[in-house]
């Protein structure tokens, strides 16, 4: 039958898309249902394209501080909002085709338009409706269309979307998701950003750099809420010293919408209240999957909490159905997705030692200024495990070329189980940690000691010698401090 496959996948986003080639490398007919864009979230709205914008306002930070280096730039620097933007959604578009090429390669087929699974084994696909808000981009060459197409497997990888608060919603003109604050026609005077996890967070960075007032209020006591109190306190403070003002412990209760602008209500801890006017406000709350429509319920496909419930497999309730990535629960992160999906992929193949993913062991990373990075237990839930830890320190100012760069503001900490020496738990912030942090990931994926972090050799000058050094603080051994 030329509509049957071995293996459907639903949505083309890092975990969509991943599964399918690895399916195919391991002999599967493949095919890919996408309703909107290649590469999905990630490369067309998230992960790459805003790296793009942040690398334009590290940029600018430098250039601003050309003379901190010992040089002279003539002129203002200004930001051309066009060009930034245009530039951000190119790298998209370039990623979007990459995708393309490895679906042609791996011989993938992609068949355009909004599935629906209709019972098990069976995925009806039909036209695309009037309810997708985001322009679609081109239809690839060589897809496939509405129809009925049937395979065993049938995985479902179709991600999530901005959460809207009652009230608060996002309108596309004064009140913003990421989507519309990656690509604005002009900078605004002012920017109001609701939450500080790492959607929330990046865009005050950017849009600071370029030289908005920014205000974000977080209803948590810290920013960044899911990183070590520590860190979040570290970085909290640079936020500060680059005029960010954040409000923790408050709520937006009442947004009012002018001509321009919003006058956001604000309430404290303690109930006084405050009024703060903007031209524009990011709406950065979270996300929620996408399990509406595509017939879940209908077949009888458990849920919890808005996420499809899996196995450390990827099987949902249903046999024959997975679920991949932001759809199966946290964390919401890309290279979770991947990984799961490589998982449930060969588990479905029958390959010999598939392990399920150990969730405390995916690194994390905000890419603001200063960046942040952890994976593992934070040093409060370490201690709410009841876990007997050592816990190591080592600063940025301390390492040669963190201040030969510039980048003397940032820190290393590093947990560590007392009683085994097992690397538990690293937290990062400061210049390029994001980078920093896989060689604590591949630690403690080889269940790494801090005997065997210790002997290692790290190279000199770098940045990553603070990592070592944290490691010997934990123990009483630093020696560069």
């Amino acid at each position: 039958m030329a509509n049957a496959y071995d293996l459907i996948v639903i949505g083309a986003g890092p975990g969509g898309y991943i599964a399918a080639i690895r399916a195919a490398q391991l002999g599967m007919k493949v095919a890919v249902v996408e309703r909107e864009h290649l590469a999905g979230i990630c490369s067309n709205w998230g992960c790459i394209p805003t790296k793009a914008l942040l690398r334009t306002a590290d940029v600018m930070h430098t250039a601003q501080h050309a003379k901190d280096y010992g040089l002279t730039l003539e002129g203002t620097i200004k930001p051309d909002v066009k060009a930034i933007v245009a530039r951000s959604r190119g790298i998209a578009a370039r990623m979007n085709n990459g995708v393309g090429f490895l679906f042609k390669k791996n011989k993938v087929d992609i068949i355009w338009g909004e599935a629906k699974i209709t019972k098990p084994g069976e995925v009806v696909v039909g036209k695309i409706t009037k309810e997708i808000v985001q322009p679609q981009g081109p239809v690839p060459k060589n897809t496939l269309g509405e129809g009925t197409y049937n395979a065993k497997h049938i995985i479902v990888a179709t991600g999530a979307r901005p959460r809207a608060l009652p009230g608060i919603e996002p309108d596309g003109k004064l009140i913003w998701t990421y989507f519309e604050a990656m690509k604005p026609e002009e900078l605004p005077k002012s920017l109001l950003v609701m939450g500080s996890g790492a959607i929330g967070i990046e865009f005050a960075s950017f849009y600071r750099t370029m030289g908005v007032d920014v205000t974000v209020v977080e209803i948590m006591s810290q920013v960044m809420p899911v990183e070590d109190a520590e860190i979040s306190a570290f970085a909290k403070k640079q936020f500060d010293r680059q005029g960010i003002k954040i409000h923790l412990e408050t709520k937006i209760t009442r947004v009012e919408k002018g001509a321009n602008s919003v006058t956001a209500t604000i309430e404290k801890k303690d109930g006084t209240t405050e009024r703060i006017t903007a031209d524009r406000m990011i709406s950065a709350v979270g996300v929620q999957a996408n399990i509406e429509g595509i017939g879940l319920e209908e077949i009888g496909v458990k849920t919890d909490r808005g996420f499809i419930v899996i196995d450390g497999y990827g099987k949902s309730s249903v046999p024959g159905i997975y679920a991949i990535g932001d759809v199966a629960g946290p964390p919401l992160l890309a290279h979770k997705a991947e990984h799961e999906a490589v998982i449930c992929v060969e588990k479905i193949s029958g390959l010999p030692n598939v392990h399920p993913m150990d969730k405390l062991k995916i690194p994390g990373c905000t890419y603001c200024n200063p960046q942040v990075a952890s994976v593992g237990l934070t040093e409060a839930r370490a201690k709410e495990q009841g876990r007997d830890i050592r816990v190591g320190r080592f600063s940025f100012a301390a390492n040669g070329k963190a201040v030969a760069l510039g980048e003397d503001q940032g820190m290393v900490k590093t947990i560590f189980d007392k009683k085994t020496g097992e690397l538990i738990g690293a937290h990062m912030v400061g210049a390029e940690v994001t980078e920093l942090i896989q060689g604590f990931v591949v630690a403690m994926n080889l269940e790494t000691t801090e005997e065997d972090l210790m002997h290692t050799i790290f190279p000199h000058p770098t940045i990553s010698e603070t990592m070592k050094e944290s490691v010997l603080d934990a123990y009483g051994r630093v020696l560069n401090a």
